[in-house]
């Protein structure tokens, strides 16, 4: 039975809404950005007449969108803040966050770029392959490589090494289909 784009729309903002702005809110960093990312990914996806959608397949549809939504505003930021100069005065320095702020993965995801932090939540948040980062973002698998390396790279300057090698106390940074992979191997 086909569904109805509003039904399927309802269902999908009741049943998974809530992951899909927690998604968003992993790109941006911030729990209203994020709000507005989900919403502009609706709207791109259900904006025009669709048929046969489900919510399971709008979800993917979703998620693809606010990818593309929040890279296109941080490329779209980038371009004009080349040219603020010539339109508007600087701004004042943002306020220094206080000294005892707690260290943790979202404060290491916001020192990243908007590259490297989509790559790196595409590929341990997403549990995709880096051809399959390359693709949803669009680059080549050698650029896609490279944003994660990178990126782990700074997050490791951040949070200190991500993994120490035999140390059985160290945890590694690893998808969880290479987890399930490596305890297929050791059964």
């Amino acid at each position: 039975m086909p569904h109805r784009a509003d039904d399927v729309l309802t269902e999908l903002v009741h049943r998974r809404g809530p992951a899909l702005v927690a998604y968003a809110h992993l790109l941006s960093g911030d729990h209203a950005a994020a709000q507005d990312l989900v919403q502009d990914a609706l709207v791109r996806v259900f904006g025009r007449l669709r048929r046969g959608f489900t919510p399971d397949s709008a979800e993917a549809y979703v998620r693809r969108a606010i990818l593309t939504v929040f890279l296109d505003d941080r490329r779209r930021q980038g371009r004009f803040a080349g040219v603020r100069h010539v339109v508007a005065t600087p701004d004042e320095a943002p306020p220094e966050p206080p000294a005892d702020a707690r260290l943790d993965l979202r404060t290491a995801l916001a020192t990243l770029g908007p590259q490297h932090r989509a790559a790196v939540v595409l590929r341990y948040y997403d549990d995709l392959t880096v051809p399959e980062v390359a693709a949803c973002m669009n680059v080549s698998t050698g650029t896609a490589k490279r944003y994660v390396h990178d990126a782990l790279r700074r997050l490791e300057g951040v949070l200190g090494p991500l993994a120490t090698g035999d140390d059985d106390e160290a945890t590694a940074v690893v998808p969880l289909a290479a987890r399930s992979r490596a305890g297929e191997e050791d059964s």
